[in-house]
């Protein structure tokens, strides 16, 4: 400061001042606004984010199981119990295997 001007506190609150860097204090207030705002949003998606990610665990989890069940009962012993009622059996001899061509030539004759 020069030692000449000495600002007072009654010039700096005056009216005119007041006036003069009003631009300034709406500048301060829309930044305050918009840091609020971003903590909000930052806070909503971290918590969309932990959703999310419980989810996508919970799904590993239940795919896990479907596998684990799905592999057991593929087993050719599950499938053996599981078609016993329906009254289907192992096959205990070699498959036979169709001749579609001579098939066709029988019915032509």
């Amino acid at each position: 400061m020069e030692s000449g001007k000495k600002i007072s506190w009654k010039n700096w609150l005056s009216y005119h001042s007041l006036v003069h860097q009003l631009p300034f204090f709406l500048f301060l207030t829309g930044l305050a606004v918009v840091y609020i705002y971003n903590g909000h949003y930052a806070e909503n998606a971290i918590r969309n984010i932990n959703k999310t990610a419980k989810e996508v665990k919970e799904l590993q989890y239940e795919y896990k199981i479907v596998k684990s069940e799905m592999m057991f009962r593929s087993k050719q012993s599950e499938l053996i119990n599981a078609v016993g009622p329906l009254g289907l059996k192992e096959l205990t001899g070699a498959p036979t295997v169709l001749n579609i061509e001579a098939t066709i030539q029988k019915g032509k004759e």
